[in-house]
């Protein structure tokens, strides 16, 4: 059987025999020398013509495959020792060879997978948003030394803020509640005349804090639900201005507080 095979399509004297390999549907473990031999030499015939340099590294393959059909065809010395340990298969060497070719065009198989597969993919390019920060570039000209302060600088900052960081997961969970809010709030009213109204702003602890101010808030909204607590704003995002009801101020003094 012969096979009829275009130039184009093998990268390499190995390709061109691995694809003979293949289609006779032999092992590379058990390859039948003189058959592959004869195809792969007709071959190399029609092309050393069309490309010589191309056919040179043929050659050497096929010059390889030629000394192994010989070796192949030769007798043993003591054929009735065929199973003999210290008789060498002439085709082991090429054997590892075709092994390792395989391994790595399955490799290079791969990576072309996935360099088509990032080809494939769109990344957004970074965009030059000075026109809307209007700030413009800033360039530095510092020496070793000035360098090597202001690195130090940083050092220090990325230092303290650290410690800033580690003592805010510290004190996170000591944070106000709605259940102790709620109960600031109502002493902060006792403290007031019956009917007296004090802005919302007046019941935040710390003023710049955004999770005291939602507690708060939250404290208010729940004591107004238990119709603990009223509160009126004149227009839209307004002050708001809140007062105890007559339930808050039924409600029993803490013993702290009437002692004050």
């Amino acid at each position: 059987m012969s096979y009829r095979v275009k130039l184009n399509i093998f990268e390499g004297p190995f390709d061109l025999l691995v694809y003979l390999i293949e289609h006779a549907r032999m092992s590379i473990y058990d390859i039948r020398i003189s058959e592959i031999t004869t195809q792969y030499v007709e071959y190399v015939h029609q092309m050393q013509e069309a490309d010589v340099n191309l056919a040179s590294e043929f050659m050497v393959l096929a010059a390889e495959l030629l000394e192994i059909k010989s070796k192949m065809l030769l007798p043993r010395i003591n054929p009735e020792q065929e199973g003999d340990d210290e008789y060498e298969d002439p085709r082991t060497e090429l054997v590892e060879k075709l092994k390792e070719y395989k391994k790595y065009k399955a490799i290079a198989a791969m990576l072309e997978e996935r360099r088509e597969a990032g080809a494939a993919t769109l990344a957004k390019p970074q965009e030059d948003l000075a026109e809307y920060t209007n700030e413009p570039d800033e360039y530095l000209i510092l020496d070793a030394a000035s360098f090597k302060r202001a690195f130090e600088d940083f050092l220090q900052r990325k230092k303290k803020l650290e410690e800033i960081k580690a003592h805010h997961i510290r004190t996170e969970k000591q944070r106000m509640t709605t259940e102790l809010r709620m109960v600031n709030i109502k002493e902060f009213f006792n403290r007031l005349p019956a009917g007296e109204r004090r802005n919302f702003k007046e019941l935040i602890e710390k003023k710049g804090d955004k999770y005291d101010i939602s507690v708060t808030f939250a404290s208010v909204l729940q004591m107004m639900k238990e119709k603990r607590l009223d509160a009126d704003q004149k227009r839209l995002f307004g002050d708001i201005e809140v007062y105890a009801t007559e339930y808050l101020m039924a409600e029993e003094v803490p013993d702290g507080e009437q002692n004050n």
